[in-house]
């Protein structure tokens, strides 16, 4: 049935935080560098490379760059910056949704108030006990849980939901890193939430142009465009330093939502000293009762362009891609920037512990394009010459907002973030991995042993690496 609250239940100032987007402003910047030079787009590439973070200018030079070498010149840049910061290795994780009750009546969301196609559910305790440990018995350490945004999603349930997750241990099992895509709170509903131990906050703005921002969220308390433009600024002032934006392309012109992202960016640089941890950017699906309008598609050419952009306009800030892409497009957006990716999704509410073979869209909120099983996609990577990582370790050394930053700009972070991405993948192939995918894995972590530069820091990652075949867990540098 169609569940209608109103947005007076959440609290909501009459004047939020003034908005820092201005769409004349990023028109302005798009219009004044149509048609660059071959000169000015390498120019931009070149500082780039120099993992220099790019004004919005410069992205708006990239962005309009279509000649197909140039284009290709751009994608190239992309893919080595990338290994020169992250190495090799690519960050997986599940999303688990915790219920689709929601109030707001969002035109392309199949949970939206008004679908009265969708089955609405909420998992209780020990529901989320029984998907977290399908989770953990396929392998997953690192989980986002999704909320609808409804009275019943408030802080209290959000952190006791993450501190239920945090207690499922089967086997060697656990998960280690909760995130959390959920409602923007006021700042001490967020405080409520970090003490649950949670990782990143993800609040996606949907689409930075707030005409058509207000044309697509119908009711509930989201149409408020700028309470949620400002709902990580709280999370912040909360003392969560490590936030993750996004926007549904899709909803807009493409190329405005990537200076809008940009723009969020120098936001949160410009006050808190540190950007965001995340950035996604999916495309818009089919919904249960929902068509995608056509006139604002993103191809696959200007997706995978815009991507390489993102890498080159923000070298440090992780790039998440979802399975909402087929794997094809997946493929190939891994080599220009993407650092994470899920593997083995299901988006249904139950559905980690499900049978069924098709997907039900009036039991999810979009339709994915990529259904393999974890291994699968472990394989695939591994086959790819990448190290499929499950590490947490920066979370739990405290090396997130400005520390992570300490460590990352000057290029430290690939020294840790591949070996501990080398050690989550020997406990997979330990405890998981068929044989064929075990014996895939360890030649790659022999490969890249074999490359490794500092001998003393590789004797230890080949201790480690040891210490976990004779059964030894979470070691990590």
């Amino acid at each position: 049935m169609s569940i209608i609250y109103h947005p007076e239940q959440y609290k909501i100032p009459d004047k939020p935080k003034e908005s820092f987007i201005d769409p004349d402003e990023i028109w302005d910047i798009l219009n004044a560098h149509q048609e660059p030079t071959r000169e000015q787009v390498r120019a931009v590439i070149a500082k780039a490379l120099d993992k220099h973070r790019l004004s919005l200018q410069e992205t708006a030079v990239l962005v309009n760059a279509n000649d197909p070498e140039l284009v290709q010149e751009i994608k190239d840049a992309a893919r080595e910056l990338k290994e020169r910061i992250y190495g090799r290795r690519i960050v997986l994780f599940a999303p688990l949704y915790i219920g689709n009750l929601c109030i707001n009546d969002c035109a392309y969301c199949g949970f939206r108030s008004t679908n009265k196609k969708q089955e609405r559910l909420t998992l209780g305790k020990n529901d989320i006990i029984d998907q977290v440990e399908a989770l953990e018995d396929a392998g997953h350490k690192r989980l986002i849980l999704v909320y609808g945004e409804h009275p019943r999603y408030d802080a209290r349930f959000i952190a006791e939901s993450v501190k239920i997750v945090y207690g499922v241990k089967k086997g060697n099992g656990e998960i280690r890193r909760v995130n959390i895509n959920a409602a923007p709170l006021d700042v001490e509903d967020f405080k409520t939430v970090k003490e649950a131990g949670i990782g990143t906050y993800q609040i996606f703005q949907e689409t930075y142009h707030k005409e058509t921002y207000e044309k697509v969220h119908l009711g509930g308390v989201k149409k408020h465009f700028d309470w949620r433009l400002t709902g990580l600024d709280r999370a912040q002032e909360a003392g969560i330093d490590d936030v993750g934006i996004g926007a549904l392309l899709g909803l807009y012109d493409w190329r405005f939502e990537m200076l809008g992202l940009i723009r969020h960016v120098n936001h949160f640089e410009a006050v808190y000293n540190v950007g965001p941890h995340t950035i996604s950017f999916p495309r818009i699906k089919s919904a249960s009762g929902f068509e995608v309008d056509e006139k604002y598609d993103v191809s696959d050419e200007d997706f995978t362009k815009l991507v390489a952009i993102l890498r080159l306009a923000v070298p440090y800030t992780g790039l998440i891609l979802t399975a909402r892409e087929p794997e094809h497009i997946r493929d190939e957006v891994l080599q220009y920037g993407v650092s994470q990716i899920d593997g083995g999704t299901n988006i249904e509410l139950k559905g980690y512990t499900s049978d069924k073979e098709e997907q039900d869209l009036n039991q999810e909120q979009f339709e994915i394009n990529d259904n393999r099983s974890l291994n699968e996609v472990m394989e695939d990577l591994v086959g790819k010459g990448y190290i499929p990582s499950f590490c947490t370790a920066c979370y739990r050394l405290n090396r997130t907002g400005e520390h992570f930053m300490e460590f990352s700009v000057p290029g430290f972070i690939k020294r840790f973030c591949q070996p501990n991405a080398m050690l989550t993948l020997a406990e997979y192939l330990e405890d998981y991995a068929p044989v064929t995918t075990k014996e895939k894995g360890y030649q790659l972590i022999d490969d890249n042993l074999k490359t490794y530069e500092d001998p003393k820091f590789k004797d230890k990652l080949v201790d480690r690496l040891e210490r976990i075949k004779q059964g030894e867990r979470d070691l990590y540098f």
